[in-house]
């Protein structure tokens, strides 16, 4: 499988961030998404990401830009990668939509943090070539990418992603298609028992993530870096969580759910841990 013209759903943070990294390994990228206004953000996202690159000895700011185009809707490529927001109904209505406007040949592949990979192919005629690809945030720096194997993903696909990831500079991890995957089974109820420790007053939001980073050698905290994921994020991927495994230890803590209602959703509202001017 060659991967030379890539669509990237969602021009977010993490669409962006994809996008980015797929067009400085030399791939013409598409980016789309139907909100207005958000792929012109996404780009000057990228732009100021690629000029801290370049500052660093990295590839010329103009050179990566040129290979991504701006897509006002669907269109045909090798591969998609999905990187809307983590809302099952909502990506199985774009996966659907995808299988019928791509190639037989394409691969559709979802950034999703926890939902299941196997659901998502059930919807479309090519289970075998539906995948998942996990990156983390931020795209441009953490080399972790995590591939899931749907049922019936075929050996050939996951094969070929996993040397596409390696081929954008990144180390792939595969995991089969649990609730959560490994990453998040493992990180959400670290964040969520932080949210615990704070609202019964074990300590305040600071001396919990100073503990995490000096005593466990963590570069963030998990209160901030909740605020990073997002808030509304990280209560989503505890639901399918909570849902998918029926253990209780998975469910929100109450406060995790109280800011998200108010609005405190971390760095992308300027406020939820911590405040951000």
């Amino acid at each position: 499988m060659s991967f030379e013209r890539v669509l990237v759903v969602g021009a977010g943070q993490m669409g962006a961030g994809i996008a980015q990294v797929v067009a400085a390994s030399g791939r013409q990228v598409l980016l789309y998404d139907p909100f207005p206004g958000a792929v012109e953000r996404g780009l000057a996202g990228i732009h100021r990401s690629l000029e801290k690159v370049e500052a660093k000895g990295g590839a010329p700011t103009a050179d990566v830009l040129t290979r991504i185009t701006e897509s006002t809707e669907l269109v045909a490529a090798d591969l998609m990668i999905e990187a809307i927001s983590e809302d099952a109904a909502a990506k199985e209505e774009l996966f659907r939509a995808a299988d019928a406007l791509l190639p037989d040949t394409a691969v559709l592949a979802s950034n999703t943090s926890s939902i299941p990979i196997t659901s998502l192919a059930a919807v479309t005629s090519r289970p075998e070539r539906v995948i998942g690809m996990h990156f983390f945030n931020p795209v441009p720096v953490l080399q972790l990418v995590e591939v899931i194997r749907g049922l019936q993903t075929s050996d050939e696909t996951a094969a070929a992603i996993v040397e596409l990831v390696r081929d954008l500079g990144k180390v792939p991890a595969e995991a089969n298609d649990f609730p959560g995957f490994v990453s998040n089974r493992i990180l959400m109820p670290f964040i969520n028992e932080a949210a615990y420790a704070l609202l019964e007053g074990v300590a305040e939001a600071e001396a919990i993530d100073t503990i995490a980073k000096l005593g466990f050698a963590h570069p963030l905290g998990p209160l901030a870096l909740a605020d990073l994921i997002g808030l509304d994020t990280c209560v989503a991927v505890m639901d399918v969580l909570h849902a998918g495994l029926g253990n209780p230890k998975y469910a929100p803590c109450p406060l995790l759910r109280q800011y998200v209602a108010a609005g405190r959703l971390g760095r992308k509202s300027g406020r939820g841990f911590y405040e951000y001017p």
